[in-house]
């Protein structure tokens, strides 16, 4: 024959790319998956590795093409796992020409509502170009406020056709055929290849694949005499009756088994190996607010005395919490797993899927118990993506009920999708309960629930003010019954720490204090930018609601002790902008803040209740923080623009954040005697400078 081996061809056919995911919360994890599965139907190999694992892969000798997927943390940061992959590629000492030889294209994950979107891809994007790498496939910048799908789905398509084309050009610009005629033949014959190789590599679309079930008889399409409105278990006219595209059915790659013997005892730490956990006592719990108070705010104090924690005001800490007893109870119940919740659970990955296995389990401890797993491991509250949704679909008995899973993961049911399960909060167990007849194996959750993230909270406090001591603040979260769910339910951490200091010590003043202190788990997430000017002399303004006010209060407890032990320093004045509804329900650190103004700390506190009553007389004072900012808009103008001060933000991005950042551009607007347009720019440049800076959350 030829003289080539088998080998040989396979590997010239077997076309690969580097594929890297940079993650906060399990979402760019999820997607570099299903890019890596598509691949392998699609005859592509992905090799696949987290941006942390900088020793696992080599961009400066990466010869394949590279796709990055990639999320934003914090204040504009990369994630987490990707910190150390962009401190490495913005070393100032690299050549301008160091990934000349690099073709990407690049996934990044966002919100819009928050100020830096998409910055954490943005900030890997422009560092690669600086340094001569070039795009392969054009940026993609993925909005989580009107659903990330909207982006990722689109691009994920068109992806496959830019690496055919990137192949291709590679084909024909390798000098494949000078390797190829140094191989002989047994009668040493020269084998001749056609100068263009032109290999033909048979494409599946995976985007959607067509169902052409009819209307169920019940529940998809109601009776005469039910209600007429759609909800999570039945659909209308005409999604009801029409022909869906569905997605590809997920193949699956990991192998469970659930062994009797005893489980391994996991240590928290052992989730988070790169993290340093430290667990501590719950010194004191104080509620803020009043019983008839719309919502209930409670400040824990930590002891942080025997530990090396070393924070600033404006840092954050993780804390590690577990999903709610009950509902893991009842999913264990719904799996039919109870018996064997104590069982050690062995994953493997499937033979066929060892690529995406390096995604699969590293979050999982080893030998772990079935509790354990479910308890501390998965987030079982995660909205479910729409190949969850799919998978789920082949699990299900009942034809109706199959019938509308696969309406609400088709593109037909795009609006039902984001009413019924984006829009309420839908959980795993709450579709477990609204279709019956489904029963997924557990691998099926494992392969699509993302890890159980740590819920971050803004320190209350400084440690100069009170050493050994970490505060914060927070309030209790409830989610109200919907149509597919019956009962309310509390947030995943802030309804795990209120009952845990609930069996307390009840004084007058509110606090709780402990028989047997409570313990949580935690680590540090510091700031890069939400920190007081390192010249103390900088005037700064402060603006947040509710418990958006957490931070300041270590601004201003920072501050006052940095007034007594420099009194000969300079410094600028401090102002702030805090809402709340009422002054006698939650007006937080009330009189703290008095204290702060009466010794000179605070030099103006501007105080909005938005539900009070209106005033008597014909004046009504300002119901929001964006109106008092405007009452004000001279002296904000002023401190910003002559003074070089700084404007902090903390609290509801999609809000009050999103308000705030309105009011302040009029405010340009009016006191430049400028348009809009220019108006905008003049407040980016704030940020570009780092002085209009935000610490806000969805």
């Amino acid at each position: 024959m030829f003289g080539i081996s088998r080998r040989t061809m396979c590997e010239t056919l077997k076309r690969r790319f580097l594929l890297l995911y940079g993650t906060q919360q399990g979402q760019s994890k999820a997607i570099a998956e299903e890019i890596c599965q598509q691949a392998e139907q699609r005859g592509l190999v992905a090799d696949v590795f987290s941006l942390k694992d900088t020793n696992e892969f080599s961009l400066e000798k990466e010869k394949a093409p590279v796709v990055i997927v990639i999320s934003t943390t914090g204040t504009g940061d990369p994630p987490d796992d990707a910190q150390k992959f962009v401190k490495k590629i913005k070393d100032k000492d690299l050549p301008e020409d160091y990934f000349a030889h690099l073709r990407y294209g690049l996934l990044a994950l966002g919100d819009s509502e928050y100020t830096y979107f998409c910055n954490g891809g943005k900030v890997v994007d422009r560092r690669l170009e600086e340094l001569g790498a070039r795009r392969f496939y054009d940026t993609g910048y993925a909005d989580d406020c009107v659903g990330l799908e909207l982006v990722v789905e689109p691009w994920i398509k068109d992806l496959w056709s830019a690496l055919e084309r990137e192949f291709s050009s590679r084909v024909e610009n390798e000098k494949i055929i000078r390797e190829m005629n140094n191989v002989t033949n047994a009668n040493h014959n020269m084998v001749e290849i056609p100068g263009n190789l032109d290999v033909h590599i048979q494409t599946i679309s995976l985007e959607r694949q067509p169902v052409s079930d009819g209307p169920p008889p019940n529940k998809a399409t109601p009776d005469a005499g039910q209600e007429a409105e759609p909800s999570l278990v039945h659909s209308v006219p005409p999604l009801s009756s029409c022909s869906l595209n569905i997605p590809a059915l997920p193949a699956p790659y990991l192998d469970v088994q659930i062994l009797d013997c005893a489980a391994k005892e996991s240590d928290l730490s052992s989730l988070y190996p790169e993290k340093e956990i430290f667990t501590v006592p719950i010194r004191q719990a104080k509620t803020l607010t009043t019983q008839d108070a719309v919502k209930t705010t409670l400040m824990l104090e930590l002891d942080i005395s025997d530990t090396t924690i070393d924070f600033q005001p404006g840092d954050s800490f993780a804390v590690l919490c577990p999903n709610p007893p009950g509902e893991v109870a009842d999913l264990l119940n719904k799996l039919g797993l109870s018996d064997k919740k104590d069982g050690q659970v062995c994953l493997s990955v499937k033979p066929q899927a060892k690529k995406r296995g390096t995604l699969a389990t590293d979050y999982i401890p080893e030998k772990c118990s079935l509790l354990y797993l479910l308890t501390w491991c998965l987030e079982i509250r995660a909205l479910p993506k729409k190949a969850f949704l799919r998978a789920l679909a082949e699990q299900t008995s009942d034809v109706a009920e199959r019938r509308r899973l696969q309406e609400l993961c088709s593109k037909q049911g795009n609006s039902d999708y984001n009413s019924f399960i984006r829009d309420q909060a839908i959980s795993v167990l709450d579709l477990l309960n609204a279709f019956p007849s489904c029963r997924p194996p557990l691998g099926l959750l494992l392969e699509h629930l993302p890890r159980l993230q740590p819920r971050s909270y803004s320190a209350a406090s400084s440690r100069l003010f009170h050493p050994g001591k970490l505060c914060f603040i927070f309030n209790v979260v409830n989610f109200a019954p919907c149509c597919g769910r019956r009962a309310a339910r509390k947030g995943v951490c802030t309804g795990w720490l209120s009952d845990l200091v609930r069996g307390s010590t009840d004084t007058s003043d509110n606090i709780n204090t402990f028989a047997a202190e409570p313990q949580i788990s935690i680590f540090l997430r510091p700031s890069t930018l939400f920190h007081l000017p390192l010249d103390s002399s900088v005037p700064i303004i402060m603006v947040g609601a509710g418990t958006g006010i957490s931070p300041f209060m270590g601004f201003l407890q920072h501050r006052e002790m940095q007034r007594q032990q420099q009194r000969g320093c300079v410094f600028g004045d401090t102002w702030l902008f805090f809402g709340c509804r009422s002054h006698e329900k939650d007006y937080l650190f009330g009189d703290e803040l008095r204290r702060f103004v009466a010794n000179g700390t605070l030099t103006h506190v501007k105080v909005s209740f938005s539900r009070e009553p209106p005033c008597t007389d014909d004046k009504e004072p300002p119901k929001y923080v964006q109106d008092y900012l405007k009452v004000f808009s001279r002296d904000v103008f002023r401190i910003l623009t002559q003074e070089n001060g700084y404007f902090y933000v903390c609290g509801d991005a999609k809000n009050m954040a999103k308000d705030v950042h309105a009011a302040l551009t009029e405010i340009f607007c009016a006191e430049l005697g400028v348009d809009k347009l220019e108006a905008m720019k003049r407040v980016t440049s704030l940020r570009d400078e780092r002085r209009y800076i935000q610490d806000v959350w969805g």
